[in-house]
């Protein structure tokens, strides 16, 4: 059973809607962390401290972490696969090539592909950078993140590649939200501009919100 429903385009679509609001709420909750630098190092350092210790003693230290990152790990899979399937099945549909020469398929379609590349390439960034400091510009420092995100955001090419990545978020989630709510049947007539305006926003606050960590540390607002 579910084998058929994975293997049909609504499964796909399906499990593309579902993955993509987990990793949507996680952004949200990420950007509201990401946040707290403008509150100094101190408070920013000890919200680093607090995801590793989150549901103790029940939970052992870094557990519910590691739950998280597990759960992200899925959905970006879950996502990412039905994205890539659903597309090779899309062009294997069309008809010859040399029938319709222009491209079938729209700026909304072409721009949540690229933006997927994209999103994809900066998650391993983002984790070489300041997950393990495989990457990272300065001397990376276990346990303080604020001097480590600073190092960062010190560099051209580190605000470069953040925000770029940050605008193609935000256009990825603002096509990529209405065509969730249709997938799980909340779109209709009366709803789709609502819905719209819902994406508008969303996509608006989680660009700025991520946006202003950089610029903050370049106009020397966190330092």
């Amino acid at each position: 059973m579910a084998r058929t429903v994975w293997d049909s385009t609504v499964g796909k679509k399906t499990v593309m809607a579902v993955s993509g609001l987990v990793m949507l709420l996680y952004l949200v909750a990420h950007m509201i962390g990401n946040l707290k630098i403008y509150f100094g190092a101190g408070e920013f350092n000890h919200y680093a401290h607090w995801l590793r210790t989150v549901g103790e003693p029940f939970m052992h230290y870094e557990w519910t972490l590691w739950l998280v990152r597990v759960v992200l790990v899925v959905a970006v899979v879950a996502h990412a696969t039905s994205a890539y399937q659903l597309s090779r099945r899309d062009i294997k549909a069309r008809p010859s090539k040399y029938v319709h020469k222009k491209p079938r398929a729209s700026y909304a379609t072409r721009t949540m592909r690229w933006g997927g590349i994209i999103l994809g390439l900066f998650i391993v960034w983002h984790i070489l950078d300041l997950t393990t400091g495989t990457v990272h510009s300065g001397g990376f420092e276990t346990g303080k993140p604020y001097q480590n995100v600073v190092d960062t955001f010190s560099t051209w090419y580190g605000n470069v590649i953040y925000i770029v990545a940050m605008l193609a978020l935000g256009l990825h989630i603002r096509h990529g939200f209405w065509s969730a709510a249709q997938t799980l049947g909340a779109g209709s007539r009366t709803r789709d501009r609502a819905l719209k305006t819902v994406a508008n926003v969303l996509a608006l606050l989680l660009t700025v919100g991520f946006i202003a960590v950089p610029v903050g540390v370049m106009t020397g607002v966190v330092s």
